[in-house]
């Protein structure tokens, strides 16, 4: 029962913002007003994997929603190319409009038929919103006029269409037609999409996560469930040094070293110079990078970095070796293989069974302790540990990350995270020892979620065994970030045998499959509503082999689609788009953006299919969200409040 005295306490503090009946009475009414509105449009987007343009391009385009309402107002009066061209001048409209007006002859005529068109365009997206809500979004300094506009209530549609014409020639008269179409569809783009979910995975194989970052940053409501490699990422920031080299080596693996040394400052330069001199004889044929379209570096440039991915690819299993030994409870021996060669006759012993290996050059190798590092890779990974924990850009980032993000969330009755939650054969959730915590099911992400934050509080304390629990996460098969029974590192380059490459996933994602295991989950996490869904990324879907994103029955939505170029040979896409708005889940699959460049010459959209249509039977409203409940609290507050003035417990400030 909540304290008479701190209900009195808070309801004092209440009334110095509300200080008469008429300024509550009217607080109630605005309240009740929004939670009748239709909820915001959420969008939920995974494995970014920085690639930057296709992410850029999809929160332009609101996922699909801002040529759909397009298509809605204009599609029986403009033709198609019409409609294009306005979609793109919304998605970028500094660039598309330099451009237009290289091409349009009378430019007052084309500035009158598009600021109509961008007004209406306006309207629709802004409908479901306060009136209050919409002007703060506007950041131009048109807040009045654009308010007036989509806010107009002429007599009649001739007094208005003298209206709008009025107010447009005049902007056009005072040569703020560009600003204004920029003002426009900035407000346009921010109102089609109220919340952002980030469902983990920002980090590597694409060469700009940290344009995706800044781009994050700017945005007005998100929330973010850390993915593995992001948890990669934070461990390296953290000083964790086997967290370093393995986001060197796919730094290496994926031709994308430019984002260490470009964008976050981070010297590779005593890595390249031990390489270039430890495997100078060696062509290292096993670690040349995937190389994509586009790329900035010539055939030396790839020997080169694959002389680097070989040597940081050693080190790793160095630097883990140790971990693994310094951590018997991380029960990770199975990757103790550098001990398991024979290195005369060149075959590996993995599980008992002798494996050929394919590339028997290990000159820093010991034979008297293989995981011991050799004086020049000490002096490497100290240089680089150096400027892994003092690149300024990288701590802010991963500081953003960090405060943004969590293990899960539920946001609206929907159970969000990265990976999986470990399961048994017979599918029963995972006791796990953590941190000599016997834990399973939500205790268990409830505990990682605590130390993740206490080690990042805790960054720069000598305590290293805590640290060393951001690789454990990243690489554990009881790790929920990781999801798979083992992490083939050392087979994937060494082994001839692919057999001994495969990883197998956690039982979660059979399991998963039953409609009863999905509503197990949500009430293991409190949720109990019929309409709930876990939505998850990390495995990509493979739908060129006819695997679907919907699982159990439709309560589990997979929204890996293949973001990163690396994926879509595999899953035959380029990553899903999922929205949930007031009438229901639109989840899509996408074909390959091919370039901002095209976007917008060319007026290339990403081209998307859509997979599945779930509409609600009712309307969802303000009032059946997070938001609502909130809402409906402060509102039971007020009328408390107003009690106690019409009693007199509380005095009025009129």
């Amino acid at each position: 029962m909540e304290n008479n005295y701190d209900k009195h306490k808070y309801l004092k503090l209440l009334s110095k913002e509300y200080k008469n009946i008429n300024e509550v009475a009217e607080e109630i009414i605005n309240l009740q007003a929004i939670l009748n509105l239709p909820k915001g449009t959420e969008m939920f987007l995974s494995d970014i994997h920085g690639e930057y343009e296709p992410f850029e391009h999809i929160l332009n385009n609101g996922g699909g929603i801002i040529k759909s309402k397009i298509d809605d107002i204009f599609g029986n009066t403009i033709t198609k190319k019409e409609r294009a061209t306005l979609a793109t001048l919304i998605y970028y409209p500094e660039e598309k409009l330099k451009l237009i007006k290289k091409e349009v002859e009378d430019c007052k005529e084309w500035y009158n038929i598009t600021l109509y068109r961008l007004v209406e365009v306006a309207k629709q997206v802004s409908s479901k919103y306060t009136r209050s809500k919409v002007r703060k979004a506007i950041n131009s300094g048109f807040e009045y006029v654009i308010d007036e506009i989509l806010n107009s209530q002429a007599s009649n549609e001739k007094d208005k269409t003298r209206y709008y014409k009025a107010i447009i020639n005049t902007i056009i008269d005072l040569n703020q037609a560009d600003s204004f179409i920029i003002a426009l569809s900035n407000l346009i783009k921010r109102m089609a999409i109220d919340h952002l979910h980030i469902i983990g995975d920002i980090y590597d194989r694409g060469r700009y996560p940290d344009l995706v970052i800044e781009k994050l940053k700017k945005f007005h409501s998100i929330d973010m469930q850390w993915g593995n490699h992001d948890i990669l990422w934070m461990g390296a920031t953290c000083g964790n040094m086997a967290s370093i080299a393995t986001v060197i080596r796919i730094c290496a693996r994926y031709n994308n070293i430019g984002v260490l040394e470009d964008s976050y400052g981070i010297n590779v330069r005593p890595l390249f110079t031990f390489a270039m001199e430890t495997y100078k004889n060696d062509n290292c044929s096993n670690f040349i990078p995937k190389i994509f379209e586009n790329s900035k570096y010539d055939n030396s440039d790839i020997n080169n970095i694959a002389k680097i991915h070989k040597a940081i690819t050693i080190i790793q299993l160095k630097i883990e070796g140790q971990l693994i030994k310094e951590h018997p409870e991380y029960e990770l021996d199975d990757r103790l293989l550098l001990d398991k060669i024979n290195y005369k006759k060149g075959y590996v012993l993995i599980e008992g069974k002798k494996y050929e290996i394919n590339d028997n050059n290990f000159p820093t190798i010991n034979k008297e302790d293989v995981y011991q590092l050799t004086k020049e890779e000490k002096e490497v990974v100290e240089r680089l540990t150096e400027s892994f924990t003092h690149s300024q850009k990288l701590e802010n980032h991963i500081d953003y990350i960090y405060k943004k993000g969590e293990v899960y969330t539920i946001f609206n009755s929907n159970l969000l995270f990265h990976g999986c939650i470990p399961m048994t054969e017979d599918g029963e959730f995972k006791e796990v020892d953590f941190l000599n915590k016997k834990v399973k099911g939500k205790e268990y992400f409830d505990l990682i979620n605590d130390t993740v934050n206490k080690i990042w509080i805790n960054k720069n304390s000598p305590d290293k065994e805590l640290i060393d629990i951001m690789w454990y996460l990243w690489i554990s098969p009881n790790s929920p970030f990781f999801g798979k029974e083992k992490m083939a590192t050392f087979e994937s380059y060494f082994v001839k045998d692919k057999e001994t490459h495969k990883e197998a996933k956690n039982p979660y994602y059979y399991h998963m499959e039953d409609e009863k295991t999905g509503e197990k989950v949500l009430k293991e996490f409190g949720i109990e509503e019929s309409d709930s869904h876990i939505i998850n990324g990390h495995i990509p879907v493979k739908a060129k082999d006819g695997e679907s994103p919907i699982r159990a029955n439709g309560k589990l939505l997979i929204i890996d689609g293949g973001f990163a170029k690396s994926f879509r040979e595999k899953t035959g896409n380029a990553g899903y788009i999922l929205t949930y708005n007031s009438h229901g889940l639109l989840l899509s699959q996408n074909k390959p953006f091919e370039s901002v460049e095209k976007a917008i010459s060319e007026e290339k959209d990403i081209i998307s299919e859509l997979i599945v249509r779930k509409t609600e039977q009712t309307r969802k409203r303000v009032a059946d969200t997070d938001i609502g409940k909130k809402l409906k609290k402060e509102i039971r507050d007020l009328y408390e409040l107003l009690k106690c003035y019409e009693t007199g417990e509380l005095k009025q400030i009129n």
